[in-house]
């Protein structure tokens, strides 16, 4: 028994280790689940500008991804609807009306410039084997930008999950410059449908978002949808305003969605309703609004982490400086390299090197004698020379020899020599180096990605004040019964979302929803919305002694549906007034020596107190009757 609960243990954390840093969380350094870097590495592998059928880049991605074409074919789609990193052909679905991609087999893509110019270099990535051992695949791609808060993300591992909102590219770029120099600059999501967002609660990403469709509402009797809030499509757009037109929450005539490039709904409205009046119930009752909670989980150091869009913009630009670093580096490794291979050129041609070679009999002896013809320059090679250097010298033809022009090599080593020192500036300079960098590709790609979220302040509409009171609510003293759909006299109008305070003859109350037919009581004293600073006055009497009691309350503490009562137990509500000028008369049962037979009360006269409070007694006398006027 033991050594299974060790192996469900171990499994199981084995599984949960796995969903979690390969299938379902973003890793920081390139913002990319496995899938999808598989991908975009799949794309780099086969890229020669020309669009690829999606369905092979598919089957090309198979031998890194074990789980199956369908979720890499997905994942492909997605990235490329978000327009950054994916060139499209041919129909990607629609992220406005929610319609859904055609089949792989249909559709192409390759990688765009800003995938290439910004994600690659295999010289400085690190790769591990695949799952099966016979490729290699990066273990995350040297990205330039913060790809994370770019893209968004959103995934469920086990008993953690990640949701991370898209961002504006340029705006993320220009945050990296304002690190990069010491300064500070606050970034906001912003969303492929536009609309408007709210972003006061935004927690620097790990707190709230309210989004709001944007309507154009220039004409009073109707209301057009241009722009959709980040989750919602047109189809539930349009779903939910159905829904709500059948509840009876807004009052529409009629619906046409004229989507295509661009959101289009226009909703017509009833016969003497105006655009101002349905306003706030679109927003109510609708997925005109909605909100986004959102928790930035990432992979970071082989865990996961919750970070701040702040702490990732920052990582990002670090890791932009290193990444910058190691090409600068490589690239100078590989110019001092090449410009070592033309001084020993120039110096084995110019020189006539060659010609001690010429009568030797061995092939050692033809290494030694270049070896030796190449010591005297020495001071100009500047570097020990090896073995494959005389081989390589050796190689060269006589054709080239002949054709050798000394002018040009030198020219060519001079602009080697010019660039070994550009790099050698940036090197010291590499956080301006960083800088100007990013300013180029901000300055590049500005018109491509300009915001599509409008940020504003707005409160979220609450749906009792948005609805319209368009029911009656009526009684029926006959048969006790209260409701919008019982037969009886009309009280008072109310919207399915208000709440109905009810008081029954027996002093028992409670807070309820509008109900469509509910018995209550056939002598209910009282029934009224939910008012906190309304004030009755209850008169009762105890049973054991029979004396009157006044009781002064508010209700200003409920639970919805709970029953609760006004006088205490073994006490009798005689009458119940909400009349601040109420007058009680009281008439005491004759006894003898008894001379007062009646007195009257003014309620003003008495305290408010707490509903749980007793009543004050008016007098240690038996009550015969009452009145109140």
């Amino acid at each position: 028994m033991a050594f299974v609960k060790n192996l469900y243990n171990t499994n199981f954390l084995e599984y949960a280790s796995y969903v979690i840093k390969d299938r379902a969380i973003p890793h920081v350094d390139d913002g990319l689940k496995p899938v999808q870097r598989r991908i975009l590495h799949t794309l780099y592998e086969v890229d020669d500008g020309k669009f690829h059928k999606v369905a092979n880049v598919v089957g090309q991605c198979m031998r890194y991804h074990p789980h199956g074409d369908a979720s890499i074919g997905d994942a492909l789609v997605t990235i490329a609807n978000k327009e950054l990193f994916i060139d499209r052909q041919g129909n990607f679905g629609n992220i406005f009306t929610g319609d859904p991609s055609s089949a792989v087999r249909y559709i192409e893509c390759r990688l765009s410039p800003l995938a290439r110019e910004t994600l690659f270099n295999p010289e400085i990535t690190e790769f591990a084997d695949s799952y099966d051992g016979r490729n290699r695949e990066p273990i995350t791609l040297p990205a330039k930008l913060p790809v994370l808060l770019a893209l968004g993300a959103e995934g469920i591992a086990v008993g953690m999950a990640t949701k991370i909102l898209p961002h504006n590219l340029i705006e993320l770029m220009e945050a990296q410059v304002a690190y990069l120099r010491g300064e500070e600059l606050t970034v906001y999501p912003d969303f492929p449908t536009g609309g408007y967002a709210d972003v006061s609660e935004y927690n620097d990403g790990n707190g709230k978002v309210l989004l709001r469709a944007k309507l154009d509402t220039s004409d009073d009797k109707r209301i057009v949808i241009r722009e959709l809030p980040f989750g919602s499509t047109t189809e539930s757009i349009i779903a939910s305003m159905e829904a709500a037109t059948r509840k009876g929450k807004l009052k529409i005539a009629g619906i046409s969605d004229y989507t295509a490039e661009n959101v289009e709904i226009e909703v017509r409205l009833a016969r003497g309703v105006h655009t101002q009046d349905t306003v706030d119930a679109l927003y109510a009752f609708t997925d005109c609004e909605s909100s986004a909670s959102v928790n930035l989980m990432v992979i970071k150091d082989d865990k996961p982490v919750v970070m701040t869009v702040t702490q990732v913009i920052r990582h990002n630009s670090e890791k932009l400086v290193e990444i910058l670093t190691a090409e600068l580096k490589l690239e100078e490794r590989k110019l001092k390299d090449k410009l070592h291979a033309k001084t020993l050129e120039q110096i084995f041609i110019e020189n006539r090197v060659y010609k001690n070679i010429e009568n030797k009999k061995s092939a050692e002896a033809v290494v030694q004698a270049v070896f030796d013809g190449l010591a005297p320059f020495q001071s100009q090679i500047k570097r020990e020379v090896t073995k494959d250097d005389v081989d390589t010298l050796l190689k060269i033809p006589i054709r080239r020899i002949s054709q050798y022009d000394i002018d040009r090599a030198k020219k060519e080593m001079k602009e080697i020599q010019d660039r070994l020192k550009e790099i050698k500036a940036a090197l010291g300079a590499i956080i301006d180096y960083s800088v100007d960098y990013l300013e180029k590709l901000i300055d590049k790609y500005r018109p491509m990605y300009p915001r599509k979220t409008e940020l504003i302040s707005f409160q979220k509409v609450d749906v009792r004040e948005a609805a319209q009171r368009n029911l009656k609510l009526r009684y029926d003293r006959e048969t006790g019964y209260l409701g919008h759909e019982v037969n009886g006299n009309v009280l008072f109008d109310v919207s399915p979302y208000d709440r109905i305070l009810v008081i029954r003859k027996s002093g028992a109350y409670s807070v309820i929803d509008v109900p469509d037919k509910l018995f209550v009581d056939k002598g209910m004293l009282h029934c009224g919305f939910v008012d906190k600073d309304l004030v009755f006055s209850a008169i009762y009497r105890e049973e054991a002694t029979r004396y009157p009691y006044i009781k002064r309350f508010k209700i200003e503490q409920f639970i919805l549906n709970k029953g609760y009562t006004v006088v205490p137990d073994n006490c009798t509500l005689l009458r119940l007034t909400i009349d601040p000028d109420a007058v009680v008369t009281v008439e005491y049962k004759p006894k003898p020596r008894l001379k007062v037979l009646e007195e009257s009360f003014s309620v003003k006269d008495y305290l408010v107190k707490g509903i749980k409070a007793g009543g004050v007694r008016l007098a240690s006398k038996e009550m015969k009757s009452l009145r109140m006027s």
